[in-house]
This record gives C-alpha cells, sequence and structure tokens, in this order.
C-alpha cells in the first residue's frame, strides 16, 4: 500500500483558472490539466527566482519531490503550447497559506 502524498503549500489561489488558444471553439479542443501545486512551482521558481531548495521549503516537500513537481508542470505546460491544447488549472493536493514565510 502506497504512503499517502503530503499536501503542498501553496500561497496563492489563482484567479484564473482556465486559459485557450483565440479563434478555436472549445468542442475541438483538447484540455491539459495543471494542478494548483504545480503552478505554484512555476511561480516560485520560475516567476519569483527562488532557487528549487528554498522553493521546496516553501512548498513543504523535498527538493527531489518539488524537481518532480515543477518537471511535470513544464511538460504539461510545453505540451500545451505546442499542441494547441486549452490549459486547466485545477485539482491536486494541497492546502493554501495566509502569507509567504
Amino acid at each position: 500500500m502506497p504512503r499517502p502524498k503530503k499536501c503542498r503549500r501553496v500561497y496563492f489561489s489563482p484567479n484564473v483558472t482556465f486559459y485557450k488558444p483565440r479563434g478555436i471553439p472549445m468542442r475541438m479542443l483538447k484540455v491539459a490539466r495543471l494542478p494548483v501545486e504545480g503552478l505554484e512551482a512555476l511561480r516560485l521558481s520560475d516567476s519569483l527566482g527562488l532557487d528549487q531548495s528554498k522553493a521546496a521549503e516553501a512548498m513543504g516537500v523535498s527538493k527531489p519531490t518539488f524537481c518532480r513537481i515543477l518537471a511535470a508542470a513544464r511538460k504539461t505546460i510545453s505540451d500545451a503550447l505546442t499542441q494547441g491544447m486549452a490549459i486547466s488549472i485545477e485539482g491536486g493536493n494541497y492546502i493554501i497559506e495566509e502569507k509567504e514565510e
């Protein structure tokens, strides 16, 4: 029996949770799902420029786990952009914290 996943700490709730290519009807699009903790990993690493150790600490996970979350998020975004897919930010295993430490 696998060990239960720890909740990841997330410090913001995204206001916009869906993106799609302009001019293509939704019925013609596939949807790529990006978990909220994947968006948080992208925000900490790419937007805020934190090194992976500090970003992992902020999310309450180990560095290897953070690297896996970040790699999966980048792959999801890359696939969606190169294949013309919509992106839905939803789900995951996280808790929202009030403010960054």
